[in-house]
C-alpha cells in the first residue's frame, strides 16, 4: 500500500503558503499611500489587458511568469536538502 501522508501534508502546506501569499498580495493592493511599493505589480509590460465597446479581457502573464519565478526560487532554497 502507497504511503501519501508525507504528499498530503505538503500539499496541505502548499495551500497554506499560497494562501498567504495571497493575503499579502491583496493587502499589499489597497495600500493607502500614494507611493504604493507593489502598485507596478499586475501593470507590468506584458500583461494583457484587451478592451472592447462590451467587453474587457484581462490577463496577467508577465506577472503571474514573475510570482511563479519567485515561488520556485523560495521552494528551491526552503526544500533543498
Amino acid at each position: 500500500m502507497l504511503d501519501l501522508s508525507g504528499l498530503g501534508k505538503f500539499l496541505i502546506l502548499l495551500g497554506l503558503a499560497v494562501m498567504v501569499m495571497g493575503g499579502v498580495l491583496t493587502l499589499l493592493g489597497r495600500w493607502p499611500v500614494e507611493g504604493n511599493p507593489l502598485g507596478w505589480l499586475g501593470r507590468l509590460p506584458g500583461d494583457l489587458f484587451i478592451k472592447r465597446e462590451h467587453f474587457s479581457f484581462y490577463f496577467p502573464f508577465t506577472t503571474s511568469m514573475l510570482i511563479s519565478v519567485l515561488g520556485c526560487i523560495l521552494l528551491y532554497f526552503f526544500l533543498r536538502h
